[in-house]
């Protein structure tokens, strides 16, 4: 008897064939979303074919595990929509072949694509978040590609506006420079009727060759003394004059060193070194600051040794600081009162001195401890998108991208939201890292067992005359209520 049944290759190649699709069309969305966010660090910048391929290839493999639950989701939803508006899931289950054993050879599926999304967080997703973000960032300080306009200034190179009225062939025509590098106060401007412009061999620098011009340059710095109301400058004129700019155009790659000691770029063994070592150091230092105040304070004031407090006891032996307060003087009173202020003034700022020196390992340790978590959770969901898909797929019973892409949409949208939230939770320290991330699994684990126990039972969850008639048993209820009250109040009466 075979193991693998007909019924088993059929399903997996209608889910397999929307899968692929879905997830090619879930990734190219992502794509162009992560494309608009950092379409600053891309644009003018003169980046080469290689970098940008190796850009793109980076980012579609950090946007795979957002992009598989997606797909997962709107797969099942189409695939079993399909099954059902062909009727051939009704077929299926007239056979007496059950929902679990129709999608029992897409649960093993899912279940091995889960694992390996598992193993793809652990190994994959950290070098390539480094990679990507490391890239990320040496596009960031790459000088952008120089091209003046014509007809405005152009401020690309720091410290120098350069403004051109005409550009013909390569030759710049009616030239204004005005050069801040050495401050405002020491400005140099110069203008030309035309200039030609080339970078030096090793492209760090931009030649401006300039014809027929003059030069003016402010020299606020030597002036004579204080006191004279008058500022030096110094006027020239020239056939053709070289000018030397700064304006590296290469594109240096930053070390990935940068980010090894990241949340980002480790896998679940570093993480967990990590989080150990971290939270040793961060238990150490607040007990260390523990001990410190309960040394230096003792009851708001500070212990002398060898030095014994004169205190008031009452009949059952306790220390009263009422009693002790008011056999006082008056101006003792005060005294008293002004060094407990003062007292507990340090005592308040040594508390948020602790609570700043604690404030980096805690935020430290708390990231690494998210995305700890994060690595389960993303595979997790996937099986939840799939419990949620397949069973909504066989009860509305449309195929297609039309039903279920908008379904696919909401039910992700308030995945994100609740996922979202969860985790700017745990990142601020409001809730423990472990609820934060799992509260969106929590969330939708109870709905995608709701919604399978609804399919199996052949559950008629979106028939609006199920819920016309619902309406119309609770408004006859409502109404039998409000009649009876009446009957009541008349009785009273």
């Amino acid at each position: 008897m075979t193991l693998i049944k007909k019924i088993d290759i059929y399903i997996l190649k209608r889910f397999l064939l929307l899968f692929v699709m879905t997830f090619l069309i879930c990734i190219f969305i992502l794509l162009m979303q992560f494309l608009w966010k950092h379409f600053t660090e891309l644009i003018g910048k003169g980046i080469s074919i290689s970098v940008l391929s190796e850009f793109f290839l980076y980012a579609i493999l950090t946007l795979v595990p957002m992009a598989l639950p997606l797909a997962i989701l709107l797969a099942s939803l189409m695939a079993f929509g399909n099954l059902g508006e062909t009727f051939e899931l009704t077929a299926m289950k007239a056979a007496g072949i059950s929902l679990f054993r129709i999608i029992r050879p897409l649960i093993i599926f899912i279940s091995l694509l889960c694992v390996g999304a598992f193993f793809f967080s652990n190994n994959v997703l950290p070098y390539s978040q480094t990679k990507l973000y490391t890239l990320i960032l040496s596009l960031k300080i790459k000088s952008p590609e120089l091209d003046i306009p014509q007809g405005e200034f152009y401020n690309g190179i720091n410290g120098v506006n350069i403004y051109v009225r005409e550009k013909k062939e390569g030759l710049l025509k009616n030239l204004m420079i005005y050069d801040f590098s050495s401050g405002f106060d020491n400005a140099q401007v110069t203008v030309a009727d035309s200039g030609r412009l080339s970078f030096t061999k090793d492209k760090k620098y931009v030649m401006l060759a300039l014809y027929n011009g003059e030069s003016f340059e402010n020299l606020r710095k030597q002036r004579i003394s204080s006191s004279s109301s008058s500022v030096p400058y110094r006027r020239e004129t020239f056939a053709l004059k070289e000018v030397l700019l700064d304006f590296n155009s290469d594109f240096n790659r930053l070390n990935d060193s940068i980010l090894k000691d990241q949340h980002l770029s480790k896998n679940i063994v570093q993480l967990s070194h990590s989080i150990d070592s971290v939270s040793k150091i961060v238990t150490t230092k607040g007990n260390e600051q523990s001990k410190e105040l309960i040394r230096t304070s003792y009851f708001g004031r500070d212990r002398q040794p060898g030095k014994k407090l004169a205190v008031v006891k009452d009949k059952k032996n306790r220390y009263n600081a009422d009693s002790l307060f008011l056999s006082l003087k008056h101006a003792e009173m005060i005294r008293a009162s002004e060094m407990a202020m003062q007292s507990a003034q340090r005592m308040k700022d040594q508390i948020g001195f602790n609570k700043v020196m604690l404030e980096d390992p805690t935020i430290y340790l708390r990231r690494h401890e998210i995305e700890w978590n994060r690595k389960f959770t993303l595979s997790f969901a996937c099986l939840i998108f799939f419990f949620i898909g397949a069973p909504l797929g066989s009860i509305i019973r449309k195929g297609g991208l039309g039903m279920p892409v908008v379904i696919s949409v909401v039910m992700f949208i308030i995945y994100y939201i609740i996922d979202n939230t969860g985790y700017k939770m745990a990142r601020e320290g409001i809730w423990s890292s472990y609820q934060g991330m799992w509260l969106s699994s929590m969330v939708l684990l109870p709905i995608g067992i709701f919604l399978t126990y609804k399919a199996v039972v052949d559950a008629t969850l979106f028939n609006p005359e199920m819920y016309v008639k619902a309406a119309h048993a609770i408004k006859k209820y409502f109404n039998k209520l409000v009649n009876r009250s009446a009957d009541e109040v008349l009785e009273e009466t």
